[in-house]
């Protein structure tokens, strides 16, 4: 757990300093800052994107998780979160810290420091050898991103920090299952769709392009992995009987 703690450690700083810091930049410079971290973010993305191996099987695992988000109303389950952890601790919308303002650097962070390989790859070598060093480097990321959301989207950013404690830190505890479970073309596959979703996120709250439900696309990174795993097991049968 040493790794996640470590991340949250950065986010909760970065934060801190975005908001200390971000009232005393220009508006046009914080808006300058948001949008090269949207641009950096959909570069990223698509590189991540760029190492699949099986672009079919991305576009159905979008299109099925897709679906099965907007069947859980993952989005707005997010949102409803992000409004209870306002109302509970942030101060009031007259103060200058609005409900909207709060829910999209919350859900928008969370999403940003959850969604990647690096978060499954650092935490299972986290979880089985002790290895941080991954979750280390994107704890620097993290940082210096919750430094830029904070000084734009508010106090939300640094509750994004629960949301990296409970998905790094179960994969962290579960991480010799995961591995077991995991092979390199399911890892390639979730590392592609992570990618195409974290397109959507900057292209949604980073660049302001577009509204997308991007949390409801979240289950895809399961439903990738699992397609992988069903046309392997289909492959020899296929093969037997000559259509392989």
């Amino acid at each position: 757990m040493m790794g996640t703690l470590i991340n949250i450690l950065a986010i909760l700083l970065g934060g801190g300093l975005g908001l200390t810091l971000g009232a005393r930049l220009p508006e046009k410079m914080r808006e300058t800052v948001l949008a090269a971290l949207g641009l950096f973010v959909a570069c990223l993305g698509i590189q991540m994107f760029l190492g699949t191996q099986a672009p079919l099987i991305d576009v159905g695992s979008l299109l099925v998780g897709g679906l099965i988000g907007e069947w859980l109303r993952i989005d707005d389950r997010l949102g409803s979160v992000g409004g209870w952890l306002e109302r509970r601790w942030s101060r009031s919308t007259a103060e200058g810290d609005p409900r909207d303002r709060f829910v999209a650097g919350f859900v928008s962070a969370s999403l940003l420091f959850c969604v990647g390989p690096i978060s499954i790859l650092g935490s299972i070598q986290d979880g089985l050898v002790g290895d941080y060093r991954l979750l280390a480097v994107k704890s620097m990321l993290d940082g210096f991103a919750s430094l830029a959301f904070a000084s734009t989207l508010g106090v939300g950013v640094l509750f994004s920090a629960l949301a990296v404690l409970a998905y790094q830190g179960s994969i962290t505890l579960l991480a010799a299952q995961a591995q077991s479970i995991l092979t390199t073309p399911m890892i390639t596959e979730l590392t592609a769709v992570g990618g195409v979703i974290i397109v959507g996120l900057a292209i949604s709250t980073l660049l302001e392009i577009k509204p997308i439900r991007t949390a409801n696309l979240l289950p895809a990174l399961v439903v990738a992995p699992a397609l992988v795993q069903v046309i392997a097991w289909a492959a020899p049968l296929l093969k037997s009987i000559g259509l392989g």
